[in-house]
């Protein structure tokens, strides 16, 4: 084989290995089975978080002569309402136990494992009711998980530790936090490290189909880790666009070029 030959050849490998797909960097561009995705989101999107193990809750309880109920709050005021910080939920929010419980002053536990926060407010409710106060009395219950927390490593803009203070949070929106996937991310194998009370389960996302709106993983959970791996790409080191690969190419025919010159002058 030729010297052209050769060069010919590794030109058009480097092209073909190098670009990175448009189909690898579109989001949700791959079509699956549109119709059960509308069904099947419906559903999906309905169902309630359980609170787990290790969970932060914050839990308000509120009436209208706040001072009644000033005795069941971690942190209170002279005037019995309470002001809590997003740094100051982690001291004074209820962390669920390793046995599935909180500890409410005066009230005592209370078991929420597999709960969600409305069930968790009727149950507050209930014992406030039945052991403190009269049905009459006018009181209020508020819980809600104490900011979502997750982790985001890998091919992303900027990896760390994220909390958002919202109900649901999905996976785009955890992505997005972390300044979402590079170039040379995989968004085809996108991985999720879950907990659950017998240890973490590793689970796979495509998020090129739109059949991921179907996964159970596209929303995340508290204390959920989130890693994008890289692509092939990356450890070619050849560019993930046409200009980029095209400059590679030319980089390293030149040295090559360079190379044999100076072998036949030896």
């Amino acid at each position: 084989m030729n010297l052209k030959a050769s060069i010919s050849i590794l030109t058009v490998f480097l092209l073909l290995t190098s670009c990175v797909s448009t189909k690898d960097m579109t989001y949700f561009g791959e079509k699956g089975s549109e119709e059960a995705l509308i069904d099947q989101s419906i559903k999906l999107n309905n169902k309630p978080y359980r609170v787990q193990i290790g969970d932060l809750l914050s839990i308000s309880i509120k009436s209208t002569d706040q001072k009644l109920v000033a005795m069941f709050q971690p942190v209170a005021s002279e005037d019995g309402t309470v002001t809590q910080s997003e740094q100051g939920l982690y001291y004074s929010g209820f962390t669920v136990s390793k046995h599935g419980n909180i500890e409410i002053p005066i009230l005592g536990e209370v078991n929420v494992l597999g709960y969600a926060v409305e069930e968790i407010q009727d149950t507050i409710k209930e014992k406030l009711l039945g052991e403190y106060f009269k049905t009459a009395a006018d009181i209020f219950i508020v819980v809600k998980l104490a900011g979502l927390r997750f982790t985001v490593t890998g091919e992303v803009s900027s990896t760390g530790i994220y909390r958002l203070y919202q109900e649901r949070v999905n996976i785009i929106e955890a992505l997005a936090s972390a300044g979402d996937i590079s170039d040379v991310g995989n968004r085809r194998d996108v991985l999720v490290i879950r907990q659950y009370p017998q240890g973490q389960k590793i689970h796979h996302i495509d998020l090129t189909n739109v059949d991921a709106f179907n996964s159970p993983y596209y929303y995340i959970q508290p204390n959920d880790m989130i890693y994008v791996k890289p692509l092939k790409q990356k450890s070619l080191g050849t560019g993930t666009t046409l200009i980029q690969s095209v400059t590679a190419v030319v980089t390293v025919l030149s040295l090559v070029t360079s190379v044999i010159v100076l072998s036949r002058n030896l």
